[in-house]
């Protein structure tokens, strides 16, 4: 196999993992690597204005699950009888069952008034750090390793939680670390959720074209 199928071969392997976390631990040459890798991420500006919290205190992860359980039990109870019984098989976390946690966060302040590159949009600086988050993935997958991203929760309780400045943004919680497996179908498409895509749908050409799935 050669180093580019190899890269075809993460990007079709990563999973968003919830529940195949074992908690071992993650050597720390290992971590590293995976951290370096994000470190790595192309940013606007060469500003990166990304910054990296693991968490590892049991007591910690602890307050953050039972906060995103909090926020799960409030979106199920906004969905419709089908969809509510379909979401509840859906596990959103595995907080406690990883080996840590990994908060990454934006700063749009660092590299100062003038980032060559986002006058236009200021939003260019978040992308980068969304694209550390991408590195960060395919290299815990290239690993061995699981990731899941937790989007059950609300941004201030983070920060408060973390100590994290006000004028830092917590982009995501990561849960990283050992599995016993990755899935080979997305858990989200194994239970009735939502089935991917087709490709074709998703390319145009020359000007937008509208399609069926453009609502769906």
């Amino acid at each position: 196999m050669t180093a580019t199928t190899d890269l075809y071969d993460v990007i079709a392997r990563r999973r968003d993992v919830r529940a195949e976390f074992t908690g071992a631990p993650v050597p720390d040459d290992v971590l590293h690597r995976v951290l370096d890798a994000a470190h790595r991420a192309p940013s606007v500006g060469m500003s990166q204005p990304w910054d990296f919290v693991v968490v590892r205190d049991p007591d910690t992860r602890r307050a953050f699950r039972d906060h995103v359980a909090h926020e799960r039990d409030t979106f199920s109870a906004s969905l419709p009888p089908e969809r509510r019984s379909t979401f509840d098989r859906i596990k959103v976390e595995g907080i406690c069952e990883s080996s840590m946690g990994v908060v990454v966060t934006h700063s749009q302040g660092r590299g100062g008034q003038h980032v060559l590159g986002r006058h236009a949009i200021a939003d260019a600086g978040l992308y980068s750090t969304v694209l550390a988050i991408q590195n960060l993935w395919l290299a815990a997958t290239a690993e061995g390793l699981g990731l899941g991203w937790v989007s059950f929760y609300r941004e201030p309780f983070l920060q408060e939680l973390l100590g994290i400045p006000q004028d830092v943004r917590p982009v995501a919680w990561l849960c990283l670390g050992t599995v016993s497996h990755l899935e080979a179908v997305p858990d989200l498409e194994r239970h009735g959720w939502r089935s991917r895509r087709p490709l074709a749908d998703a390319i145009h050409a020359d000007t937008w074209q509208h399609k069926e799935t453009d609502h769906a």
